[in-house]
């Protein structure tokens, strides 16, 4: 009889060990396939983040050039409100209302809000003007938020300022003359991805006149170049 009792309570014994190790080879398995759940989730965002990361890029890109566009036409008005408001001493003439882009340098000498200079030691202002935009008092070539603006009058009937002119201006970044690379004339193409820096931001164009506006002195201005008896001249 306690042969037959000890016998039943080993099997007993058996049996939950048996049951023990069925219980943790199923638990085991379960945290395989666990792990290899998490390694095919991290995969698949994996993919999906270099798939999306383009687009990511572009849609910042396109964010920060249309924002310098945007501060780039602010700082155009300004100028020209300053100039017309005489507040902003006029540009230089220039031959024509297309003047080449101006020379790229690798440094300028530029306060905040005035004319630039050639030199740190000229006291001669240049047609570029300076829009601070990182509000340190000066532009530098290596700020892409400060603007410079190549400004430039025409009046090919008169080289002074009092008669009226056409005013133009070009926005550029300020960094465009960080190095000798030329600059271009020609606006960007499109505000999609970043954009030659090497290019105006904007291109801007009006009338100004100094003393009271007159049709004559803006059909004189346009119609520079012609006699004043020639028949397609029609100013009166």
């Amino acid at each position: 009889m306690m042969m037959t009792k000890k016998s039943a309570s080993q099997k007993k014994i058996n049996l939950s060990q048996f049951r023990g190790t069925v219980k943790h080879h199923k638990q085991s398995q379960q945290d395989g396939f666990t792990i290899i759940e998490s390694l095919m989730a991290i995969i698949v965002v994996t993919i999906l983040m270099i798939a999306i990361a383009p687009a990511i890029a572009l849609s910042v890109a396109n964010r920060v050039q249309a924002r310098r566009i945007e501060f780039g036409t602010q700082a155009a008005r300004a100028y020209v409100d300053g100039v017309r408001s005489q507040v902003i001493a006029a540009p230089l003439d220039t031959a024509s209302m297309t003047p080449s882009a101006p020379t790229s340098a690798t440094s300028l000498n530029c306060s905040a809000n005035s004319y630039c200079t050639s030199t740190a030691t000229s006291t001669t202002p240049t047609n570029l003007y300076c829009i601070d935009g990182n509000a340190d008092g000066s532009c530098t070539n290596t700020q892409p938020r400060d603007m410079i603006i190549q400004a430039f009058r025409f009046n090919g009937n008169n080289t002074t300022a009092t008669t009226g002119y056409s005013l133009g201006v070009r926005i550029y970044r300020a960094d465009a003359f960080s190095d000798a690379t030329a600059l271009t004339s020609n606006p960007i193409q499109s505000p999609v991805g970043i954009g030659s820096r090497k290019a105006p931001l904007v291109i801007m164009t009006t009338e100004i006149n100094d003393a009271i506006p007159k049709y004559g002195d803006f059909c004189d201005r346009t119609n520079a170049g012609l006699s004043a008896t020639d028949a397609n001249r029609g100013c009166n």
